[in-house]
């Protein structure tokens, strides 16, 4: 008995505009006839290079250490030219500012609480450029308008249009945040350059193993409804083995990465389940457990897991350092169980195991180092979810309004400017100032709220899978956030989360303008109020300017930029 073609089934004969439902070989291929690729890097390029530019001029402005540079910067000179992290003299910013590098840093390694892939990309900056603002920050600035490149591609995948995926980058550009991360030296920057580029190989893996899916099954046979469908076939899997290098890097660089890897791992299963009942196959989301969840797992996940290893290869190789003088680390102070931020912290004096035992040589000598490598992890740990929790810090804010932009932080400043010097021209009885203030574009993430919810109703209501990429990737880089929320953390750690943020608004955007290309009232009616939007945003980036790149204002124009009294 032969099974009757879909095509014929009833119900799912026409869509609801009358035409024939593809069939689910044709649906796997569906991405096949995207626009003109050439027309689409070029596109994609000179948005990069619009980015690129922004974020170059003037990036050495201002000569000083902003915020969390202080420790980046200077971690990053010590690994490049000594191999490790070390500590520094006390004066040591006003001697780099200086212009002095020698007799800087001193032997002993310092402890460092976060993983090094960021600190060596500021390292390439300064070994290129010197040990200055700009050689410090011009890594952040390549990768950030990189990401912006990155955007363009996701979203062109994810819509098939050339223009909304340069309305993507263009939105992910012209967001304050992103745009003053990329032109400091902090690490964030690089993590959500790095965790982007994991979700985009995730995604195109989605195409690829479904395209080598139908063209299994159509060589063959089809597949009978009682069995597995095409195995060896689509085995090896080369997008999520280059998901997996990246999300390494991004867990290398800070650890709150495996949270959104954790959800795409999740997602690959998922999605492979369902291209698999597409074709027929029955108790897909179980047999897709072992066919496809244990070999993604290990090009995946294993891969991750070896590539972060191996970014902290120079920590292994000057392993000796750390377990003489940090096996028994500041960082191992923790608050006894019922004690109050009141109490006194007890010091934990235990000793790495590694830091008593005789050198080892040979192969024996790198398990020893990576023992020891266990045993700085714990510390690190120990650090991340004990030693912060009675701290506070002035720019602090809870993620849980996060997306309402609830608290910016300013990194630098330079008020008091009295009228007549420096350029000031305000009235008699105020002052100027300048400020690089670490805040999001408040149209594009208010706005992106209101998408967000749209996804959300598109993901489980229309079951249009883009926009779960939208929402689990929001969803795993925000919400981890609210069980540390007794700890000093910052708006700017939601960089991770725009390009979500900026998927869903491109996504919606994609379907207010609509697939229709001739004209009509609702396609001209979209088309307006997406326009108008992106019109808002860009109008809304160029108020704060001044605000992101340290321009001189008299204190009336820097109130009218802040809408808000926490954010001063």
């Amino acid at each position: 008995m032969t099974t009757p073609d879909r095509r014929s089934r009833k119900g799912l004969s026409t869509t609801a505009a009358g035409l024939a439902v593809p069939t689910a070989p044709e649906r796997s291929r569906k991405r096949d006839g995207l626009e003109d690729p050439l027309v689409a890097w070029s596109a994609a390029i000179g948005v990069t290079l619009l980015a690129l530019f922004l974020r170059l001029w003037h990036l050495g402005s201002p000569k000083e250490f902003e915020f969390d540079e202080t420790y980046y910067a200077k971690d990053a000179w010590s690994m490049a030219n000594h191999g490790y992290v070390r500590n520094y003299v006390d004066d040591a910013n006003e001697l780099i500012l200086g212009g002095q590098t020698t007799d800087v840093w001193k032997s002993d390694p310092s402890m460092i609480v976060h993983p090094e892939v960021g600190k060596w990309l500021i390292a390439l900056g300064e070994k290129a450029f010197g040990m200055d603002p700009f050689g410090w920050r011009i890594s952040a600035a390549v990768v950030g308008a990189l990401m912006v490149l990155v955007m363009c591609r996701l979203a062109r995948r994810l819509t098939g249009s050339t223009a909304l995926g340069c309305v993507a980058g263009l939105l992910l550009s012209l967001d304050g945040l992103h745009f003053v991360l990329s032109r400091l030296a902090l690490l964030d920057i690089f993590l959500a350059f790095f965790l982007l580029c994991g979700v985009h190989c995730v995604v195109a893996d989605r195409d690829h193993y479904r395209a080598r899916l139908a063209a299994a099954v159509e060589a063959g046979d089809g597949v009978p409804a009682t069995g597995w469908g095409p195995v060896r076939p689509v085995l090896f899997r080369p997008w999520l083995v280059l998901a997996g290098v990246c999300f390494g890097l991004a867990i290398g660089t800070k650890w709150t990465a495996a949270f959104p890897m954790a959800a795409f791992g999740t997602m690959v299963w998922l999605w492979s389940a369902g291209a698999r009942r597409s074709f027929g196959v029955r108790w897909p989301v179980l047999r897709s457990a072992l066919v496809d969840g244990a070999p993604a797992f290990a090009q995946l996940v294993l891969v991750a897991f070896v590539v972060y290893v191996g970014t902290w290869t120079g920590w292994l190789m000057h392993a000796g350092e750390y377990e003489e003088h940090l096996s028994s680390s500041q960082y191992t102070r923790f608050v006894a169980e019922g004690a109050t931020c009141e109490d006194e912290p007890v010091l934990n004096d235990d000793r790495w195991p590694t830091a008593s035992e005789p050198d080892a040589t040979g192969p024996a000598e790198g398990v020893q180092s990576l023992r020891s490598l266990w045993s700085y992890h714990q510390d690190l740990f120990t650090f991340h979810t004990h030693f912060l929790n009675c701290s506070d810090h002035t720019y602090g804010s809870k993620p849980l309004g996060w997306l309402l932009l609830n608290r910016p932080v300013g990194v630098a400043a330079d008020t008091g400017i009295e009228p007549g010097t420096r350029g000031c021209d305000a009235p008699a009885g105020s002052t100027c100032l300048r400020q690089v203030l670490l805040i999001g574009t408040p149209v594009l993430w208010w706005g992106g709220i209101v998408a967000l919810l749209y996804g959300l109703a598109m993901w489980i209501g229309a079951r249009d899978w883009r926009f779960g990429v939208a929402i689990v990737g929001t969803a795993s880089t925000w919400l981890p956030w609210l069980r540390y929320d007794d700890r000093p953390i910052f708006l700017f750690y939601a960089i991770a989360t725009l390009p979500f943020i900026v998927l869903a608004l491109t996504l919606a955007m994609g379907k207010l303008v609509g697939r229709s290309r001739p004209s009509s009232p609702r396609r001209t009616a979209g088309v307006i109020v997406a326009g108008s939007f992106f019109v808002l945003v860009l109008v809304n980036f160029a108020w704060f300017w001044p605000i992101y790149t340290n321009e001189l204002l008299t204190r009336s124009e820097w109130l009218d930029r802040i809408w808000f009294t926490r954010w001063i």
